[in-house]
């Protein structure tokens, strides 16, 4: 049977926790297994500590914890995007491509490292809108992303490629001449996950991708991500310190304080019976206009059984 055999359908309904398929141990996409970084001083920071995370093919995987606990480090780690002083001091990261092969991301380097990135595993960064180049068109910058992975692509098919993925998200083909000044935060936004899209990639890593959006347009963001990955069967890592959007979205749910993983769990269950002292701070800190404190989950969530637990 093939990796693409074993895949789990994002799309099917969701189910109670306890008879719910284990996706991150049935068909693993990404393994991380004690896990640290620090960054190197004169008094070192341990910025994550022994982490352990399996992520699953097709599932979405929210990582939330107030600013500062080792969220965006993590994924920079993954990816092996750490920048000076950051160093990876102990674990590994696998990705098992659904190819049938594995490789640990902690040993590759150079052109290997290059060609992976954005291949396999791609990320939309914080502060992504932002992060177009303003001197060039909108269809020069996606396809830049062809021409550097896909050397022996034709003009003519990168062009009708780049077209379509930003009709994908909804964008439109006609805005391949724009430039970034030309379009609005969310649309901009939803350029930045075309892009990270371009390559089919099979873990996709979203750092606080709606974060600068207003609530309407992060709305049509999250629709837009749970759309493509039902489409596309691409495994996400969504990392914000806002847990109800987690909660809406994500099939499992890991906090972070402090550089550790103090909770993991199914959405759902996370959300009606939280074991850490943490988590359940978190969940009591955002408040409600119409309930009781900490009775946040918003219309429109994914999963029914918000609604049946109430």
């Amino acid at each position: 049977m093939s990796a693409d055999q074993n895949r789990p359908d994002p799309a099917a309904k969701r189910t109670p926790a306890d008879a719910r398929p284990d996706w991150h141990e049935t068909a693993p996409v990404v393994s991380i297994e004690d896990f640290s970084i620090d960054y190197a001083g004169e008094r070192p920071v341990h910025a994550v500590v022994d982490v352990n995370l399996t992520l699953g093919r097709g599932e979405i995987l929210g990582l939330a914890g107030e600013s500062g606990c080792g969220k965006s480090t993590l994924a920079y780690g993954i990816t092996r995007l750490l920048q000076p002083p950051g160093l990876i001091t102990s674990g590994r990261v696998v990705f098992h491509s659904r190819e049938g092969y594995d490789i640990d991301l902690t040993t590759i380097s150079g052109k290997q490292l290059r060609e992976f990135r954005w291949d396999k595993i791609a990320m939309v960064f914080q502060g992504a809108m932002n992060s177009l180049n303003p001197v060039a068109s909108i269809g020069a910058q996606l396809d830049d992303v062809f021409t550097t992975h896909r050397p022996t692509m034709k003009a003519k098919d990168r062009h009708a490629r780049c077209g379509e993925l930003l009709e994908r998200v909804g964008v439109g083909a006609n805005r391949l001449r724009s430039f970034p000044h030309e379009l609005s935060g969310g649309m901009r936004q939803r350029v930045m996950i075309a892009m990270a899209l371009a390559l089919d990639p099979q873990v996709l890593i979203m750092d606080e991708p709606t974060t600068a959006l207003d609530v309407v347009v992060q709305r049509e963001i999250l629709d837009e991500i749970t759309r493509l990955r039902q489409e596309f069967g691409f495994a996400v890592i969504f990392i914000t310190h806002d847990l109800p959007l987690l909660l809406e979205i994500s099939d499992r749910i890991a906090v972070m304080k402090a550089g550790h993983i103090v909770e993991l769990n199914d959405a759902y269950d996370l959300y009606t019976d939280p074991q850490d002292a943490y988590t359940k701070r978190l969940l009591a800190s955002f408040p409600s206009l119409t309930g009781e404190r900490g009775d946040f989950i918003r219309t429109g969530a994914m999963d029914d059984r918000l609604e049946e637990g109430r």
